[in-house]
């Protein structure tokens, strides 16, 4: 089966991308995240249902998080969320999203 490929070419065009984290979070964590930054997308959200992402990413105990990139000034500011934690979102304030909600959804 072939690989699908997407191009973005305008980044700062897209407010929010949002990843689900399966089985290869190095590709959310490392990839997506310096292209993404590169390509000036404000906002970048990993959501890692099963606390798969490295310690770097998600820290120590490894959990469910959702990791939310800001751009401030051309690079990405990390805030997680885990929990009964409200996720903050600059680009979309009015959401009120409880990351434990998140990760019930489909369950």
């Amino acid at each position: 089966m072939p690989k699908l490929l997407s191009t973005i070419t305008q980044g700062r065009s897209i407010e929010l991308a949002v990843e689900v984290v399966s089985t290869n979070w190095q590709n959310d964590d490392l990839i997506k995240l310096a292209e993404y930054e590169k390509l000036g997308i404000g906002e970048y959200w990993i959501v890692d249902y099963l606390g798969r992402g490295g310690r770097p990413y998600i820290r120590d105990p490894k959990q469910v998080t959702i990791s939310v990139y800001n751009l401030v000034e051309g690079e990405y500011v990390l805030n997680l969320f885990r929990g009964e934690d409200v996720v903050a979102s600059p680009t979309f304030p009015e959401l009120n999203l409880i990351a434990e909600q998140m990760f019930q959804v489909g369950q």
